[in-house]
């Protein structure tokens, strides 16, 4: 397993040590009025680690503390890294951007589009324009989650069994047919929503690859990445951490089943939301996105997964007309601010550090997951930061824009 552990005096690397310690402070409070039961916190300056905080404990019942080899589910964190395995695939030239989804997957060849109605009987029309593979990898296809309930069609997920899982022994395969037959929210490119795009551009590396998307990421990922405890599941109970919900008393609730099936191998991996990791794995990922001088993006200790100039379209602002989800999307859910924000090939960008409120650079590359972890990637400051606790929902305490607060008060030279 990857260690984690401070490699550089931070002054060293322009953070001031005694600002740094407010981060730990600030957050400990949450730990100390049970907001949450605990978190882990990572920042990372010019690919060194220089600061490293826990608090908590991973296990409210076993009183078990958060350790730092501690295993998160890391849900839509897991979306950027299937991303960089579908651009692999691409410069191998295993696709084009502009391939209709269904040249790789055929039951998106004849998508219908939601106009009206309810989730039971609702009226459509056909697709103007083919789902195309650039639609998957910034959430324009029109497909949803049934978890938003925010849309007739997210009903329509929820009663074929998709709103947190899936049917029983479904497999992806089986899944991308189900989604394809169900109407899309708009024409494809026409709109931003969260949606199960990157579960359908997991089958498409299936598809392009020849292999299991678990396989695929494990040979030419995580493998080459030495990510050694990020998989679909991990057999290591002791380590996991309990998943936790804000229940109607503001207390914490552990949700049983859901975090249970993080302990087997799912039927369907899931590129959009099925992986486990560490806090150590996770700064490995981090650390190949960052595109810094000396290092450019897309490798790590001498292994290259991407092309710089591969990593560094993806960092650019895919939404037509250079909007912002403000604009263009449906801010449905809180993965990351919505005002000042774009989103690239897998990842939000951010565009307006002053229209998101919150004091990063512009091109700042990020994402979260549903358990209200969340990372960045800053190339301009060749910083990245990580936070992994586990409650959901995402959105229910400003996590995300504290810690970016935090950090960048942080720097000081």
């Amino acid at each position: 397993m990857g260690e984690l552990k401070v490699e550089v005096d931070p002054a060293e690397v322009g953070l001031d040590p005694d600002r740094l310690d407010r981060i730990g402070r600030h957050f400990g409070r949450y730990v100390d009025d049970e907001r949450l039961a605990g978190w882990l916190i990572t920042v990372n300056r010019r690919g060194r680690l220089a600061y490293v905080a826990r608090s908590g404990v991973r296990d409210l019942a076993a009183g078990r503390p958060v350790e730092t080899d501690t295993v998160w589910r890391i849900y839509s964190m897991s979306k950027p890294i299937t991303a960089v395995a579908a651009m692999i695939l691409w410069e191998e030239g295993g696709f084009e951007l502009n391939d209709p989804v269904a040249t790789l997957i055929p039951s998106f060849a004849d998508v219908r589009v939601f106009t009206g109605g309810t989730d039971v009987r609702n009226v459509t029309v056909p697709a103007a324009e083919p789902m195309r593979i650039w639609h998957l990898l910034t959430h324009t296809s029109g497909l949803t989650y049934g978890f938003l309930r925010s849309h007739p069609v997210d009903g329509i997920y929820r009663a074929r069994g998709y709103e947190w899982a899936w049917p029983p022994g479904t497999d992806l395969a089986t899944a991308c047919d189900a989604w394809a037959g169900m109407p899309l929210l708009f024409q494809p490119g026409s709109e931003w929503n969260y949606s199960v795009s990157t579960d359908v551009l997991g089958r498409v590396v299936e598809v392009v690859s020849g292999q299991r998307l678990d396989e695929f990421l494990a040979d030419r990922v995580f493998g080459p990445l030495g990510m050694t405890d990020t998989a679909f599941h991990t057999s290591d109970a002791g380590r996991l951490a309990t998943l936790y919900a804000l229940g109607g008393d503001g207390q914490l609730a552990e949700i049983g089943a859901m975090g249970a099936a993080a302990l087997t191998e799912p039927s369907l991996h899931s590129g959009g939301g099925g992986l486990v990791s560490t806090a150590a794995d996770y700064d490995r990922f981090t650390q190949m996105l960052l595109n810094r001088p000396g290092s450019p993006g897309g490798e790590l200790d001498g292994v290259r997964l991407l092309g710089p100039r591969t990593v560094a379209y993806m960092s650019r602002n895919h939404l037509p007309g250079n909007q912002d989800l403000e604009l263009f999307g449906r801010p449905l859910y809180a993965e990351t601010p919505f005002r000042g924000t774009g989103f690239g090939l897998g990842l939000a960008v951010n565009l307006d550090p002053v229209g998101g409120k919150v004091p990063t650079s512009a091109g700042e590359l990020s994402w979260g997951g549903a358990a209200s972890t969340a990372f960045w990637v800053d190339p301009a400051e060749e910083l990245t930061a990580s936070f992994f606790t586990q409650l959901m929902p995402s959105n229910a305490y400003p996590i995300r824009s504290q810690l970016r607060q935090l950090v960048y008060q942080a720097i000081v030279d």
